[in-house]
């Protein structure tokens, strides 16, 4: 599309970020589930990073690489609303706001403080709202700045393809293995990987029928692997576009985080009806009930990680009951209704936005 043919009133996401995680996944299904109701949206993206190559088929969207933030605010001109996805959006968008005054909302993603600077602070009040995924990143943007409108718009399912031949071959591949799968980046300090090794270590001697399985990259994927090389129920697969095919191979899903402001690969899980083993930090208690579709253990406790583990892999029929309900819950949080959720804000804070004919 260009820019000829850009709307004067269209939406703006901002997302600066460099690689490809969690939050640029959400901004690419939300493009994609917006794109069946906007008749434009513009996209500015870091240039080089891959979430602009991987929008690049969305009917009306303007993907623009970006150097800089005054070039940010060039690219913004005339929209009717931005939505930042990330700090370096959200930055942009404040600095745009002071010469056109263009209303924005910026997505928290993560439960701890925003920065206590003075222009930070600034930027989180002028913004319109601020949308948390969750009620631990809305408690923290509350204690940040009481004055603040905070919205809450949880993520999505990613309806990640799969193949089930392929799910299959990797179940055999592991014949007779009880599967407990983990998918993050490969982050200690956030995800907390050392703990569900321990936690393999302990069930190593007592049910080497359960294997652990690690998805994912990241700055410490060396250390996992160097971790993982000492213990024989454990493989790192690495980085792969075939999550579906793991997920569909799994039987329980564990996730060990120390601090997680959602952790929208749970509901991925959830999707395929895998039962979830994971720690009760930040946003992740909104998600996972404890007892009813998972397990929630403290952070940082190996202990009650196997423990948990261990109790699932005991009981089919309590796993079988919460693939049932994660199953059903994981409707309630498709692409289309975010989508829907985030429209309806936009069109509370620009009503001039550009819509289609009967849109309300």
């Amino acid at each position: 599309m260009t820019r000829s043919a850009q709307a004067s009133a269209d939406l703006c996401h901002v997302n600066f970020a460099r690689g490809f995680r969690g939050g640029e996944r959400q901004t690419e299904l939300l493009i994609r589930a917006l794109a069946a109701v906007l008749p434009s949206q513009r996209l500015l993206f870091r240039a080089g990073a891959p979430l602009g190559a991987r929008l690049t088929d969305v009917r009306g969207l303007q993907a623009i690489p970006i150097n800089g933030r005054s070039a940010a605010v060039r690219a913004s001109r005339g929209a009717a609303l931005i939505h930042a996805h990330e700090t370096g959006g959200a930055q942009a968008a404040w600095i745009n706001s002071w010469f056109a005054s263009t209303p924005y909302l910026i997505t928290r993603r993560v439960d701890y403080m925003p920065k206590a600077f003075f222009l930070t602070r600034q930027m989180y009040r002028r913004a319109a709202c601020v949308v948390a995924l969750s009620s631990a990143i809305a408690d923290v943007l509350y204690a940040y700045d009481s004055r603040l409108d905070v919205r809450r718009i949880p993520d999505a399912c990613s309806n990640l393809p799969f193949d089930a031949e392929r799910a299959q071959r990797y179940r055999e591949r592991h014949k007779g293995k009880f599967l407990v799968g983990h998918v993050a980046a490969f982050d200690f300090a956030q995800k907390g990987q050392p703990h569900l090794l321990a936690a393999a270590a302990r069930i190593e001697r007592i049910r080497p029928e359960i294997h652990f399985v690690f998805v994912g990259s990241g700055r410490d994927e060396a250390a996992l692997r160097e971790l993982a090389s000492r213990l024989s129920n454990v493989t790192v697969e690495g980085w792969t576009e075939n999550v579906g095919d793991y997920l569909a191979a799994f039987d329980l899903f564990a996730y060990p985080s120390n601090w997680e402001g959602m952790g929208s690969i749970l509901l991925d899980a959830m999707q395929f009806g895998l039962p979830i083993v994971a720690t009760r930090a930040g946003g992740i208690p909104d998600f996972v009930k404890s007892e009813r579709n998972g397990l929630l253990v403290p952070v940082q406790n190996t202990d009650a990680l196997a423990e948990a583990i261990l109790r699932l892999f005991s009981d089919p029929a309590l796993r079988n009951a919460m693939a049932r309900v994660n199953r059903q819950t994981a409707n309630e949080y498709t692409p289309a209704i975010m989508a829907q959720r985030y429209l309806a804000l936009y069109v509370e804070l620009a009503p001039q936005l550009d819509l289609p004919r009967g849109t309300s």
